[in-house]
C-alpha cells in the first residue's frame, strides 16, 4: 500500500528520492501529506524562504542575483489503480531499460524531485531561484495552486525573468505552449414527424456545412523563436435529436481549436467566429497560450547548458499561467508525456539522473 505520510531525505539520489514522492499517495485534493513532507524537508535549508499557500509550496532564495528564475512542479497525481496496484513504486527492468515504475513516476514527481535536489545541492546558484510545489494542477482550474498563487501572492513569482516547468517532456525542451480553445456551434431547426419531414427542418443536416468547413480548414503554422506551432480545428463532440421518429430542431457541434501562442485568447475567439460566420457561435473555454521567449538570455543559456533538442509545445500546458504574468516559460523534465496517466506509467532511471545534472549546469555554469 502506498505510504500516507512520509520523511523527506532530500540528500538522497533523485532515483530514491523521485520513488520516496511517489509513495507518499497524492491524488488531487489528498496533497495535504505530500506538502507537509515537502514542507518539513525545505524548512531544514536556510538559504530559502517558505511560504505555504493550502497545499502549495513557494521556496525562494534571497542572494541578491540579476536575475530570478521559477522552477515549478505539480505535486498531485490523477487516481491510482488497482490492477495492477500502481503503488508503491518499484525498479524494474523494461526491455534492457532500468525504470522507476508506478503513479507518479512520470507525471510528474520525477521533476518534483529534480527541483527538491537543485535546492538541496544548489546552494549558491548563478540566479535567484523561486522553487513552486503546487496542488490541484490534474483537475479543474479553480482548483491550481499556481493559480491560487498568482491570485493571493503573485508577489511570490511575478519578479521572475523566465521559468521553467518540470512537467514530462522525454528529456527535450519544449517551448511555450499553444492556447486552447472550445466552441459549441449549433443549428436550429424544426421538430416534426419523421414520417412527415416536410412539416419541420432538421437542424443535424444543417451540421453537415459546420464539417465541411471544418474539412476544408487549412490549420496555420506559426513559426516563434524558430519553433513550429501547428494550429489545429477539429470536431470533438457532436449532439442532436431527442427521438427516433423526431426530426431534430437543434443539433450541437463542439469544436477544439488549437492555437499558435502569437494569437491571443481574444484573436483566437474571432477567429473562430469568422470561420463560422452565419453560425450560433458560443465560447465555452478559451485558455491563452505561452510565448517561448528563447532569444532571452535565460532562455538561451538553459538550452544551451542542456544541449538538447528543442521544440515547440503542441498542447497546453501551465506555462501558459505565467505567460499572462509576463514570464516567459519552457516545459522541461524527465519522463515520457505518452506514458503520463497509464497504468504502467514508468520512466528511465537515466532521464532521471539527466535532469538534475542538467538543471545543476544550467544553474551554476561558468562566466555567467
Amino acid at each position: 500500500m502506498p505510504r500516507a505520510d512520509s520523511a523527506l531525505d532530500l540528500t538522497d539520489d533523485v532515483v530514491t528520492l523521485t520513488a520516496a514522492l511517489c509513495d507518499i499517495e497524492s491524488v488531487s485534493k489528498g496533497e495535504a501529506a505530500i506538502a507537509d513532507a515537502i514542507e518539513a524537508a525545505l524548512a531544514e535549508l536556510n538559504h530559502l524562504t517558505v511560504t505555504r499557500i493550502g497545499n502549495t509550496l513557494v521556496a525562494r532564495t534571497d542572494l541578491g542575483r540579476a536575475e530570478r528564475v521559477v522552477l515549478a512542479g505539480h505535486i498531485d497525481t490523477v487516481p491510482l489503480t488497482t490492477d495492477p496496484a500502481n503503488l508503491p513504486t518499484r525498479r524494474m527492468d523494461a526491455g534492457g531499460v532500468d525504470v522507476l515504475w508506478g503513479r507518479g513516476t512520470v507525471d510528474m514527481k520525477g521533476g518534483v524531485a529534480t527541483q527538491l535536489r537543485v535546492a538541496q545541492e544548489v546552494r549558491e546558484p548563478i540566479v535567484d531561484l523561486t522553487f513552486v510545489f503546487y496542488e490541484g494542477e490534474e483537475i479543474d482550474s479553480e482548483f491550481n495552486g499556481l493559480l491560487h498563487v498568482q491570485q493571493q501572492r503573485p508577489d511570490l513569482i511575478d519578479d521572475a525573468a523566465f521559468a521553467v516547468l518540470l512537467e514530462p517532456t522525454d528529456g527535450l525542451v519544449e517551448g511555450g505552449c499553444k492556447g486552447t480553445l472550445r466552441a459549441e456551434i449549433t443549428t436550429k431547426g424544426i421538430a416534426s414527424h419523421s414520417a412527415r419531414p416536410w412539416k419541420g427542418h432538421n437542424a443535424i443536416h444543417d451540421a453537415g456545412e459546420i464539417l465541411r468547413r471544418l474539412a476544408s480548414y487549412q490549420p496555420r503554422t506559426a513559426v516563434i523563436d524558430g519553433l513550429d506551432y501547428i494550429e489545429a480545428l477539429n470536431a470533438v463532440l457532436i449532439s442532436g435529436g431527442i427521438a427516433g421518429n423526431v426530426i431534430p430542431d437543434r443539433c450541437v457541434v463542439t469544436v477544439n481549436y488549437r492555437y499558435a501562442p502569437d494569437l491571443s485568447p481574444s484573436e483566437a475567439d474571432a477567429h473562430v467566429r469568422t470561420v463560422f460566420d452565419g453560425f450560433d457561435v458560443r465560447i465555452v473555454d478559451n485558455a491563452g497560450g505561452a510565448l517561448p521567449g528563447l532569444g532571452l538570455p535565460a532562455a538561451q543559456a538553459f538550452v544551451a547548458a542542456l544541449g538538447v533538442e528543442v521544440t515547440g509545445k503542441q498542447g497546453w500546458t501551465d506555462v501558459a499561467r505565467f505567460s499572462a504574468m509576463g514570464i516567459p516559460a519552457v516545459n522541461y523534465g524527465p519522463g515520457d508525456p505518452n506514458l503520463a496517466h497509464m497504468d504502467d506509467e514508468q520512466c528511465p532511471v537515466e532521464q532521471l539522473r539527466a535532469a538534475e545534472a542538467a538543471m545543476t549546469r544550467w544553474l551554476t555554469r561558468e562566466g555567467a
